[in-house]
């Protein structure tokens, strides 16, 4: 019987539960091992900040967003004598291996500390799906999900008010939930952080529609979106310990920009973290605990230093550094089907 150690970093999304679940289950049941939550992330093992997890204590929670185990954005590399902390802490559970369960900024960790000598197996999450090695990642169809049904309702206010409806949604350096939502949801215009976008042009596919008789438009913008000179539209300056500025305002610059150039009223809004938050699609939920279980078996076969990654239908195992040495851009043949219905 060994000790395993899983954490859940970065921001949380539906799924993470159903990872945890499945590490538990099949890690107990047929694998005979402990297994080890450490609390908020990373600050988990610096703090040696625990909790045992069994099948009973991880009963029922399939269904539940967010994460029982919490988490944050510490980054244990900007921590005092973090790395070694982290080490002593292990050392000190008697932890055999990690499972590390996070997007670029966790999984990055995770792939330093297995340089330092750590068992670490990953378990990719990120709701902009923008993790490169693996299809899709867990959180991603729910937060499309959202972002549809928002949009679907939206649609029914704009056309009732002829009004044009901004839809700003998550994706800071991808916008595979903008253009997914914004083809699902019948949007008629999307704007992403790969695509820098002419103000004037999107004016332009707005006022063809009211031309042809649609007196009301969708616009669905993703947060990193920039226009063509290259400037953000910052919601502050502040940054996270690894270094992101957090984003946001865009959906308010576009509002402005569309009402004073064309002349009809606009309107935005920004979902934020409603498309981080509640119960996972049954999508999700099976992508998640796929991920769960394979990640117990790199551990239980001393496969370390990989990343568990959907590739088709089958879940492969692939070293960390693929996973996070670049980040996964919107596909370009996908962009272009929604561009078929702009304007």
């Amino acid at each position: 019987m060994a000790r395993i150690g899983i954490l859940t970093g970065g921001g949380d999304c539906p799924g993470l539960n159903a990872v945890i679940r499945g590490v538990v289950r099949k890690g107990v049941n047929e694998y005979g091992h402990a297994i080890v939550g450490y609390r908020d992330g990373w600050r988990g093992p610096l703090t040696n900040n625990v909790i045992h997890l069994t099948p009973d204590n991880t009963s029922g929670i399939l269904h539940r967003g967010g994460t029982i185990l919490g988490s944050s954005r510490t980054n244990p590399f900007k921590e005092e004598r973090g790395v070694e902390r982290v080490k002593e802490n292990l050392d000190a559970e008697k932890i055999e291996a990690l499972i590390a369960v996070g997007g670029e900024d966790t999984l990055g960790v995770a792939d330093k500390l297995a340089s330092e000598g750590v068992n670490v197996v990953g378990v990719p999450k990120t709701i902009d799906n923008d993790l490169s090695a693996t299809d899709y990642t867990f959180g991603f169809n729910t937060a499309v999900q959202t972002c549809t049904d928002a949009l679907d309702r939206l649609h029914t206010t704009a056309e009732s008010h002829n009004r044009v409806i901004v839809l700003e949604v998550m994706g800071r350096h991808a916008g595979w939930i903008a253009t997914y939502s914004g083809i699902a949801g019948g949007a008629d215009v999307i704007l992403v952080p790969e695509r820098p976008f002419d103000i004037e042009e999107v004016c332009e596919h707005i006022r063809h529609r009211h031309q042809k008789g649609r007196f009301f438009s969708i616009v669905v913008v993703a947060e990193g979106a920039k226009p063509a000179e290259g400037t953000e539209s910052l919601q502050e300056e502040a940054t996270d310990s690894f270094g992101h500025v957090r984003l946001g305002g865009i959906g308010g610059m576009l509002e402005r920009e569309i009402e004073e150039r064309t002349g009809f009223e606009t309107r935005v809004t920004t979902l934020g973290h409603i498309q981080r938050g509640g119960t996972p699609t049954a999508f999700d939920r099976v992508l998640a605990t796929r991920f769960g279980i394979n990640a117990i078996d790199a551990v239980s076969d001393g496969d370390y230093g990989k990343m568990v990654a959907l590739q088709g239908t089958a879940i492969v195992r692939v070293p960390l550094a693929e996973g996070v040495g670049e980040l996964k851009t919107l596909d370009p043949e996908l962009y272009a089907t929604a561009e078929v219905f702009f304007g």
